[in-house]
């Protein structure tokens, strides 16, 4: 004896009901067609069926019945055991890329987030989003760089650390990403002379209002634009023009790109056993962030670029955090609790009451500098040490004079 749902039982005595009418004159066999929603061949099969078969004839003949196209038990098992015992903590999409690539096995992303669901392994997604609009992208790389730091468990040990990343408005290109202790001046000037070493001088950087990129001189309002931190100072020696993001919906790329970064990175690093900082920036520069471009990186709308080649030999000045100071009496500068002692200069006999800029280095070195001359070196401990040779003049081929001049950034071709 067949058993069926109240939902295809009411069905069915619906489709009979109409069926009768029709065999009794009341309505015309077009008309039933369009009261049930079926062509009108359809309904003549109906008919044959219920005049041969009778009642249970209008139910799916196929109910009941294994699917030709079903996925054999085994495998669903073997699915069910492998994200059970070594993908517990991937989402789907991710999971579902380790069994095409790394297991071999071919099956949909929508199977598998449907056996995962009703398996109970992951749940479902009740909540409903806000709605906003998508902003264009910008149509060349090197017109917007978005950086932020995102603070996560990126290992199993239960502490927090900071990814800092950099990626291309244009393209989502991730160009430079490091897990920090946190995220800071230093940290973040690292990031930015990277890319611009590698890439070029972009156009404009898109940021949060953390306290290393702008002022703000009261929680709630608009950043102060004309007191500059080491960030924005170093930017607009560049020519790069800092923008500040209001609200975490505003740095929606960013914000979406870091969700796919903690969604996977923290089970690529348990699966290889990769417990400290040293270890996982290897991994990222060797391997992951290669992997995540070729995956998530689209193309630009335009073609070309906006980058711009380096002419200038001071980027080592230009990342550094800079504080002024006025030289004594005795041609030393007090810097942090270091007396740091200025040796006779060629061109000036003493320096004393001389205003000079005291630059600390991403090496930890520290340098005095006065104009363009550089008047001391120094350890971190303020030990003094000889001057490093200088560095080639330029970086990238020679471009030719700029036939305009963008007053907020600098650049030929923002």
């Amino acid at each position: 004896m067949k058993f069926y749902s109240e939902v295809a039982l009411e069905k069915a005595m619906t489709i009979q009901e109409v069926i009768l009418r029709a065999y009794a004159g009341k309505i015309s066999w077009i008309e039933a067609s369009e009261i049930l929603g079926y062509s009108p061949r359809h309904v003549r099969r109906l008919k044959d069926r219920y005049k041969r078969d009778g009642f249970h004839a209008l139910f799916d003949g196929r109910r009941g019945k294994a699917s030709p196209r079903r996925v054999p038990i085994e495998l669903v098992e073997e699915v069910q055991r492998l994200y059970q015992e070594e993908y517990f903590d991937f989402n789907v999409k991710h999971f579902h890329e380790k069994l095409t690539e790394e297991h071999g096995m071919e099956v949909s992303y929508t199977w598998t987030k449907c056996l995962l669901q009703k398996s109970g392994l992951v749940a479902k997604d009740k909540t409903r989003k806000k709605h906003r609009k998508r902003r264009a992208r910008r149509p060349l790389s090197g017109m917007l760089l978005h950086i932020d730091g995102s603070e996560h468990q990126w290992f199993q040990d239960g502490k927090y650390y900071d990814l800092i990343v950099i990626l291309d408005d244009a393209t989502s290109e991730i160009y430079y990403a490091r897990l920090e202790e946190s995220e800071s001046t230093r940290t973040v000037m690292t990031g930015l002379r990277h890319v611009v070493e590698t890439k070029g001088i972009f156009c404009q950087l898109y940021t949060d209002r953390a306290s290393h990129f702008f002022l703000t001189p009261k929680a709630g309002e608009p950043v102060d634009k004309q007191t500059l931190t080491q960030v924005g100072r170093a930017m607009r020696d560049l020519g790069v023009l800092l923008i500040p993001a209001y609200s975490p919906q505003a740095r929606g790329r960013s914000e979406r790109s870091f969700r796919t970064w903690q969604g996977r990175l923290p089970q690529e690093l348990r699966i290889r056993n990769i417990t400290t900082l040293k270890e996982a920036n290897e991994f990222l520069d060797s391997q992951y962030i290669g992997e995540f471009n070729s995956r998530f990186t689209v193309g630009a709308k335009g073609e070309g670029t906006a980058f711009l080649p380096v002419f200038r030999n001071d980027l080592d000045r230009v990342f550094s955090i800079q504080s002024e100071r006025t030289v004594n009496r005795d041609n030393t500068v007090r810097f942090k609790n270091l007396h740091l002692q200025i040796e006779k200069q060629d061109w000036r006999a003493s320096l004393e009451g001389s205003k000079v800029i005291v630059y600390e280095h991403q090496d930890e070195s520290i340098s005095i500098g006065l104009g363009a001359h550089e008047v001391g070196r120094f350890s971190k401990n303020g030990e003094p040490v000889k001057k490093p040779k200088a560095k080639a003049a330029a970086v990238g081929k020679k471009v030719n004079s700029p036939t305009y001049h963008n007053q907020q950034t600098g650049h030929i071709m923002c």
